[in-house]
């Protein structure tokens, strides 16, 4: 008894310590999301991953690994394989024969299994999040409240255009198997972008993740498997740069669809010009913020947040360029310097953060040397203290030409550089000013001078009063070299489509099966579904879509905060029921 008074008083003594310290100072303290059940899934794979094609794990002999790491840490998560010619034939080829099944499937037999995806997504939600996070060095937050909600959201909006493929797209038919590939900075989200409307517009996919981030991917596919999508219908491959340009130079890979630097983006156009590939590009951009004297300062000042300090500035369509108008911005920018310094960095995984790590250390040297370029021109640069490792502070540059390297290339980093302007006409030939064209953002209380700027800025998405916010109904995508195409929306959909006047096939849903729903215990990790059909004709399987019952509380049904199910039993253990599960 006296050994455990002992240790209790210890406790109390350290606890009150780390308290009054937290007082002293009046910051957060930590508050770190649980990793083990990443950390468990990883182990149910041996830490060792492979491609993931036919709804199977496939560990080809005598090939080269990569381990992928945490970016706030530094520690190894898992390996993985990086892959050769071969391994895109067989991926390839496995897409190219589910394409003759998936392809036959009615539009709304499809929606029955990107509904069935969306589900899982949203039971498996956490494990996706915290695994994006330690994978890409994010913040919890932002993979929690952003990154995955918009890919289920994505999945539940093609889903339905699936479902009205034959009478609205009426003379469009699939185009066969779509190369995707995707960039390091939204593994996850800009995967679902290229997915989505592929499988809805019955199309089947074989996806190539960037070389740092490809554990999200591979648990997306094992996902998919797990709510039922058939063989071959969507696969994934890993490997290095030269595996991108064996993807989507495959003589049977109908459509490339990129999203990554205009460098890369260019090197694809050339090589597959000539092949009849259709290839659509989302690359680089060098985004303007203008904030005129009539916008409410202190919400412009957490738009300039959102818009170039999200992601650690990691983002395509970042507002990396601050135009403020002269009246407002020495007021404006000592506004942006405050705000600053209120930026936490840290932890990807401490729900107090807003910004996490730099994807390595190579990126990390990348940014520098733009700021230390910019510093060696003249310019002022302030920023606030980092944490040692693979960070990089939030940076504003001020005092810049309009022809100097941080203004007119991409930096993709947490860097903002800010320039002033006297009218609407000058800050729009400065908006403009760049060969880019993905993004830009109007801040102002004058409705008629927004939406006037707004029109005459060259950029495939502008924003109002805010910066960043997307949604799967709204086509995203660039003018010049920011590439061409557009994810999301009725727009997007044309991607992956071909002229056509051919009939689709009807079909019928069987009964569904109660029994089949996911329970609680089953939403941390995903299990391979090992009854999936390797082959869907029109009277096929359709997979069992995992529900959520509802609750009902204040005068609506409504999901538990947590997506789960929990399972009511008979005397004998015979389940015979499910009922929302809630929480506190």
């Amino acid at each position: 008894l006296s050994v455990r008074m002992a240790g209790q008083a210890q406790l109390s003594s350290h606890t009150s310590i780390s308290i009054s310290k937290i007082f002293d100072t009046m910051e957060y303290g930590p508050a770190l999301e649980d990793e083990s059940v990443v950390q468990a899934w990883l182990d149910d794979h041996d830490r060792k991953f492979g491609h993931f094609i036919n709804n199977s794990w496939v560990y080809p002999d005598d090939r080269k690994t990569y381990e992928t790491k945490d970016p706030c840490r530094g520690t190894v998560l898992a390996s993985t394989i990086q892959g050769t010619q071969e391994d895109v034939n067989n991926a390839v080829i496995a897409a190219k024969e589910a394409f003759k099944s998936w392809n036959s499937l009615s539009g709304h037999a499809r929606a029955r299994y990107l509904y069935s995806i969306a589900r899982h997504v949203q039971k498996h939600s956490r494990l996706l999040a915290v695994l994006e996070s330690l994978d890409n060095g994010k913040t919890i937050r932002e993979t929690r409240d952003c990154d995955v909600p918009l890919v289920a959201r994505h999945l539940y909006y093609h889903a339905g255009w699936a479902q009205l493929m034959n009478s609205q797209m009426i003379g469009w038919k699939s185009i066969g198997v779509v190369g995707a590939i995707v960039p390091w900075n939204f593994p996850l989200m800009l995967l679902a972008w290229k997915v989505c409307p592929a499988l809805a517009m019955g199309n089947t996919v074989v996806l190539k993740p960037a070389t740092n981030t490809r554990l999200s991917a591979l648990l997306f596919a094992e996902i998919c498997a797990e709510a039922g999508l058939p063989a071959g219908v969507f696969n994934v491959i890993t490997g290095g740069g030269a595996m991108g340009s064996m993807l989507a130079t495959h003589p049977d890979v109908d459509k490339v669809g990129f999203t990554g630097s205009t460098e890369v983006g260019q090197i694809l156009r050339k090589a597959t010009a000539g092949t009849g590939k259709k290839i659509s590009l989302e690359l680089g951009g060098k985004s303007p913020i203008i904030v005129f004297d009539s916008a409410d300062l202190d919400s412009a000042v957490e738009g300039v947040v959102d818009a170039i300090w999200f992601n650690q500035g990691q983002v395509c369509s970042a507002g990396s360029r601050l135009l403020v108008q002269e009246p407002v911005f020495d007021r404006f920018i000592e506004k942006v310097k405050q705000r600053m310094k209120t930026l936490r960095l840290g932890s990807s995984l401490d729900k107090t953060m807003d910004m996490g790590a730099i994807i390595d250390e190579t990126q990390q040297k990348f940014i520098a040397e733009y700021v230390d370029d910019a510093q060696k021109g003249g310019a002022e640069v302030f920023q606030v203290d980092a944490p040692s490792g693979c960070y990089y502070p939030p940076t504003l540059i001020t005092g810049v030409g309009t022809t100097s390297r941080t203004v007119v290339e991409e930096i993709f980093g947490p860097v903002l550089i800010a320039m002033p302007f006297r009218t609407a006409k000058e800050a729009i030939s400065l908006a403009n000013n760049t060969i880019y064209g993905l993004g830009a953002s109007v801040f102002t209380e004058q409705m008629t001078l927004a939406i006037e700027t707004a029109k005459m800025i060259k950029a495939g998405a502008v924003w109002i009063n805010c910066h960043n916010m997307f949604d799967a109904a709204a086509g995203f995508g660039g003018y010049k070299q920011s590439g061409f195409g557009r994810d999301g929306g009725k727009e997007g959909l044309f991607e992956y489509v071909k002229p056509s006047w051919q009939s689709r096939l009807s079909f019928e849903a069987p009964e569904f099966d109660l029994k089949k729903f996911g329970a609680s215990y089953m939403a941390d990790r995903p299990s391979l579904n090992t009854a999936t059909p390797q082959i869907v004709s029109a009277d096929g399987i359709l997979p069992q879509v995992d529900r959520t019952y509802k609750l009902y509380y204040g005068g609506a049904q409504k999901r538990p905060d947590a997506n789960y199910c929990r399972v009511i039993s008979d005397a004998k253990g015979k389940a015979f029921a499910l009922v929302g599960e809630s929480n506190r």
